[in-house]
């Protein structure tokens, strides 16, 4: 039908509407805004409609007139039914501007009267469908909006495909959608103009049908479910839905290993075909459906005797994919299998699993398969899955471990050693390994309904902290009721007290508390025996002073890899390799912190450890950031972040290491919506210590967007945080250098240099080369700024063969960069009288550099100033000239070191110019500050920056 300007539906969300789809909607609006058409394509249930249905809304605005139809199977045999409902509301705008003939013929087609068709009436009618489009155009834009193309009438197709391919440029576009299994959308495109986009729609990930999900409502949904509806649905977000709402109205979840509930609707779109098949074929399928990878060798090892020809037929009919090079069957999609289980009466299945038991050669694989062919409990079967749990969680399969595990619970006698709630206890803390927590957390609070064992209360206390990840305020009324469950045990308490030190660090924000309570948790663990327990408060007492700066943090470390280990802790993000790492990479140790953060990601992928691997890929990407190897980085940090949002699990964190790599060298729009999203995540889990991170983070993709004002209030409050929190190595965040930089972008070369000096007063302790470097490159764009552009060239050159030599290639091209644009300035407004500074005024260097980096960003930063030339550089400012009107009180001593401030000198510098000592310069700058009236260096500075010369 034809939808008016001033009558069109308001248009809708579009990130609801189009949720997973937000590229393919950008690439098909900038399609119509350019003028083409669109056929979007995919299979049943994959959302066509529902991006058409947005694309005409956020589109249909720029059109006068929009007409629509959408056909459907049971109307498929009506002629001209699809060009009645284009055509049948504007019939009388355009039937006086056609000739009798055509109108004649249109008249009769839309009205049903004269019985028109097109073996009578062929060409007047083809021509009166184009001349009522060019009528219609005429007037204004006409948008043409056709759904479902697969079911229009034959006669309305073969109307549209002649206007469309006649249309040149008059201003009509189409937006169509059709039903297609493969690429034979091909067939539909005679209907739709010459310049015509096909779009396919494929499925959704993991996180986008968790989105979908979210935005329907159908929560709280755990993740394990959500990864089940997922490989159900095969990422059909119209199955996924229909998934979710029988779930949602189920009063009962499936238990372990068992299928998702499949809907009746779901069950007659896919299990139709069914019919055809034969009842031997399909007991054949049933046994394929239940098998976790089935193949003809299994099918007969499980007594089907004929199972190539059962299997042959079923392909015929479209319910399983031929693939010759595979051995495995496989059905045409997940939800054929998943509905064909679900039909099946439940005394079938358990006979189906009985014969699987024997017929698989996997372990693991029989004892799932004998758990979920008895009933009622059985302790020979729950100990064969306890005993294939552990094979499990050896082989890297930690998420099999704790199915497996809830099932060896289900089958174990209430009165056995072990019991059931201790084997629900295995299984969640297997779930927290395999990055299920909220399953994990679901597991342990029901144990704790029911435990009275001081141990296993504490044990399944510690499932629910550890399911909070950074969330630890979230539960606080925990800490002292674990408290209280664990008496005076030692080893009880050294399990409590780690977890004290992680709430100190993430919700106090306090690092002395959390050093001190890691501490007391490692002795109470030595004295109760608990190895493992003891080796974690360690590694995390050691990150910590490694954090603070703390003298004790290198022999903390070689207490935390002392042997015996724990090969758990070996391999744990917050265990003793970890925090090597942490020491390496701060210590500029780049090669062996890469070598190490590598060989700990291997042996936690091979456990199956998701949680250490998120943090482990981060890790890796910082290492190779600092590197210089910033496209790698970038690789390696939207993994990690990708794998966060699928499993919950270090989001804020990968999205803040995301972010600046995405500024080195990516995206820097989403490296600052990727900061503020981790500074959110942060101020939501009341987490101080990342909230700098990502503040830190997003003052550097601040300043990689060219603005500096933005930096120096997001790196202002990161030094506030760092100094509340006790942080005082530089190395940590390295944010330093570019809070100095934006100072003096934006004329506050004082603070500037009093940010350096007190860093630089801490990396000189801890001997941070790099960190000194990069403060040393901000100290030279301070020097500029004051006119001792000489110095500062020296010092630039310098500081890019020391980063180099240290191997922080982003950090050297940085160092070139501002070399090459000092020159550049310097050579564009030179000095009265100076000698030209050395070197060549050319960006060539800088880029070189940038783009062996992958420095996306940075070497766009060089092309513009290139570009730009020498001559529209802006100029340094000018040096500060002494306020003598402002100093006049001032006795001759402290003129001269009011002086030496306001040109940016140290206090150490002052002393030596002066021949006096440091305390005589401090003891001057207090008298200073009281005669004029003011409270510190910086506003020396200020004063002398109000007084400038023109």
């Amino acid at each position: 039908m034809t939808v008016r300007r001033d009558f069109q539906e308001p248009p809708r969300s579009r990130p609801d509407l189009v949720i997973g789809r937000e590229e393919l909607f950008t690439s098909a609006r900038e399609q119509l805004g350019r003028g083409g058409s669109v056929l979007l394509h995919g299979p049943a249930g994959i959302g066509k409609s529902t991006v058409l249905r947005a694309l005409a809304a956020d589109y249909g605005g720029a059109a006068r007139t929009v007409l629509r139809c959408s056909a459907t199977e049971s109307e498929s045999h009506l002629p001209f039914l699809a060009l009645a409902d284009l055509f049948g509301l504007v019939l009388e705008d355009v039937s006086g501007a056609l000739p009798g003939a055509q109108r004649t013929a249109l008249e009769s087609a839309l009205t049903g009267r004269g019985e028109s068709t097109l073996q009578r009436d062929g060409l007047a009618l083809r021509l009166a469908v184009l001349s009522a489009l060019r009528v219609l155009a005429a007037k204004g834009p006409v948008l043409v909006v056709a759904d479902d193309l697969q079911w229009l009438d034959a006669a309305s197709a073969e109307l549209l495909g002649f206007a469309a391919r006649r249309l040149g440029d008059t201003p009509v576009q189409m937006l169509c959608a059709v039903r297609t299994e493969g690429q034979e959308y091909d067939r539909h495109l005679p209907a739709s103009p010459p310049d015509t986009l096909a779009v396919r729609l494929g499925p959704l990930n993991r996180t986008q049908v968790s989105a979908l999900l979210d935005h329907r409502g159908y929560t709280p949904l755990s993740r394990s479910t959500i990864r089940d509806i997922h490989r159900t649905s095969g990422g059909n977000p119209l199955f996924a839905l229909e998934l979710g709402r029988a779930l949602a109205e189920s009063p009962a979840r499936p238990r372990p290993g068992e299928p998702l509930p499949v809907p009746t609707s779901l069950r007659a779109l896919v299990l139709s075909r069914l019919e055809m098949l034969s009842d031997e074929a399909r007991r054949t399928l049933l046994v394929a459906s239940a098998g976790a990878r089935p193949t003809l060798a299994l099918l007969h090892a499980a007594g089907r005797e004929h199972a190539e020809a059962e299997t042959a037929q079923a392909a015929a009919l479209g319910l399983l994919a031929t693939d010759p090079e595979a051995p495995a069957l496989r059905f045409a999609h997940p939800l054929i299998s998943a509905a064909l289980y679900a039909e099946a009466p439940a005394q079938e299945r358990r006979a189906v699993h009985a014969a699987l038991s024997t017929a698989a050669s996997d372990p693991i694989e029989r004892a799932r398969h004998l758990a979920l062919a008895t009933t009622g409990t059985d302790p020979d079967v729950a100990a064969r899955l306890a005993e294939a749990g552990a094979l499990a969680r050896d082989r890297g399969a930690p998420s099999v471990a704790a199915s497996l595990g809830l099932l060896a619970a289900r089958h174990t006698p209430a009165d056995s050693t072990p019991g059931p709630d201790e084997r629900r206890l295995q299984a969640a803390e297997d779930a927290i390994t395999a990055g299920e927590a909220d399953l994990a957390r679901d597991i342990a609070r029901d144990v704790l309904t029911r435990a009275t064992v001081p141990a296993e209360r504490v044990r399944a206390w510690m499932v629910v902290i550890e399911a909070a990840g950074q969330a630890l305020g979230e539960v606080d009324a925990v800490f002292p009721q674990v408290l209280a469950d664990a008496g005076d045990d030692p080893r009880l308490l050294a399990q409590v007290y780690y977890q004290l030190a992680w709430r100190g660090l993430v919700v106090e924000g306090d690092f002395a508390e959390a050093r001190k309570e890691a501490a007391h948790a490692a002795e109470l663990a030595a004295r109760g025996g608990d190895r493992r327990t003891e080796l974690m408060a360690l590694s995390f007492q050691a990150s910590t002073e490694t954090l603070m700066g703390h003298p004790d943090a290198p022999a903390t470390v070689k207490r935390a890899l002392k042997e015996p280990q724990d090969p758990y802790v070996a391999c744990h993000h917050n265990g003793a390799g970890s925090a090597r790492f942490r020491w390496l990479i701060m210590s500029d140790q780049l090669p062996e912190a890469r070598a190490t953060i590598t060989s700990l990601l291997r042996e936690v992928r091979r456990r199956g450890m998701v949680e250490s691997e998120v943090h482990f890929l981060r890790f890796l990407a910082d290492t190779e950031l600092r590197s210089g190897h910033c496209g790698r980085a970038l690789d390696l940090a939207r993994e990690s972040l990708r794998l966060a949002r699928d499993s919950g699990i270090g989001e804020g964190a990968s999205a803040m290491l995301t972010s600046l790599a995405e500024a080195s060298a990516g995206d820097v729009d989403r490296a600052l919506a990727l900061a503020r999203e981790a500074a959110d995540h942060a101020e939501v889990d009341g987490d101080q210590m990342y909230l700098s991170r990502a503040l830190a983070a997003l003052g550097y993709a601040q300043l990689v967007a060219g603005d500096p004002a933005a930096t120096v209030r997001s790196l202002r409050r990161v030094r506030e945080l760092e100094q509340g929190l006790g942080i005082n190595d530089p190395g940590r965040g390295r944010w330093h250098g570019d809070l100095a930089e934006a100072l003096v972008r934006i004329g506050e070369p004082g603070e500037a240099q009093d940010v350096i000096d007190t860093t630089r007063a801490h990396a000189l302790r801890l001997g941070r080369q790099s960190v000194l470097a990069v403060l040393d490159r901000a100290e030279a764009l301070v020097r500029a700024a004051r006119g001792e552009h000489e110095a500062a060239v020296a010092r630039l050159t310098s500081v890019q063969d020391r980063l180099g030599r240290l191997g922080y290639g982003l950090e050297e091209a940085r160092a070139a960069f501002a070399l090459a644009r000092l020159r550049a300035q310097t050579g564009a407004f030179p000095r009265t009288g100076a000698r030209p500074l050395p070197g060549p005024a050319s960006y060539d260097e800088a880029a070189r550099l940038f783009r062996r980096c992958r420095a996306l960003p940075w070497l766009r930063q060089v092309d513009a100033a290139a570009t730009a030339g020498p001559a529209a550089a802006e100029p340094p400012a000018a040096a500060p000239a002494v306020a003598l009107d402002a100093l006049e009180g001032l006795a001759a001593m402290e003129r001269q070191v009011a002086s030496l401030v306001m040109e940016g000198a140290t206090n150490r510098e002052i002393a030596a110019r002066l021949f006096i000592s440091v305390k005589t310069v401090e003891a001057t700058l207090t008298r200073v500050y009281r005669k004029l009236g003011i409270r510190s260096r910086v506003d020396i500075v200020r004063l002398a920056a109000g007084r400038r010369t023109t």
